[in-house]
């Protein structure tokens, strides 16, 4: 994912294990900005750094944007008083009316599984909802509507212990739809999305899915398409 994200960006993560290892990965870039739905410690290590600086933002520019905190008592300490960091409604935050006016804004969010064609489920498994919808699709349609803007998902590629793949050649829940998303990234790879078949979408999430799983993946394409 870090590959994805110039320098001087304009970032929103979502929250979760896979989060917080794409913001640490990001400690080499410069003067990146935040527009997010919320704040966590990770992000709080760029800011200490000086990597997340917001000085090329268009909007709030100077300012690190979201509208909650999710962390540690040090993070709610460091924010405290701090007026590098705002906080407002998701009216602000997750409007494409405002993300639109960010240029190279880059929306990075994960998923639960993705199909073969790029349809995303990130809320529930089965009969168990693991999560809500959220912003995500809010950020992504600021991300497309930006300037050098990106949508980005990035999951691990095997779920339960390695015995299933995270990317299906059908997904039962939609949260956001395969139209909308540029990049699919996993351990293996980058799958570039947008503008492609969907012949040409299922080959490259395949190439990035975990490799004792393309055989079967390959198999099952062929009796849909």
């Amino acid at each position: 994912v870090a590959m994805l994200i110039a320098d001087y960006a304009t970032i929103q993560v979502g929250i979760g294990k896979v989060a917080n290892g794409i913001v640490h990965s990001l400690k080499s870039k410069k003067g990146l900005g935040v527009h997010s739905g919320s704040l966590s410690d990770a992000m709080m290590e760029l800011m200490k750094l000086g990597v997340i600086t917001n000085e090329r933002k268009e909007v709030k520019r100077g300012k690190t944007v979201c509208t909650t905190l999710t962390g540690t008592k040090e993070l709610y300490e460091f924010c405290h008083l701090n007026e590098s960091v705002e906080l407002y409604p998701t009216n602000f935050t997750h409007n494409p009316t405002v993300l639109s006016n960010i240029s190279n804004f880059h929306a990075i969010n994960s998923a639960l599984e993705v199909s073969l064609f790029g349809q995303i489920n990130a809320e529930q498994i089965g009969r168990h909802i693991v999560a809500g919808i959220g912003g995500q699709m809010d950020f992504i349609h600021g991300a497309k509507l930006s300037r050098g803007g990106k949508s980005i998902i990035a999951l691990p590629s095997t779920a339960k212990n390695g015995t299933a793949s995270r990317i299906k050649v059908h997904v039962p829940h939609v949260t956001s739809i395969k139209s909308e998303v540029d990049y699919v990234v996993t351990e293996y790879g980058i799958a570039k999305l947008f503008g492609k078949s969907l012949s040409e979408r299922a080959k490259s999430l395949i190439a990035i899915a975990h490799p004792d799983f393309r055989s079967a993946l390959s198999e099952e394409l062929k009796q849909i398409l």
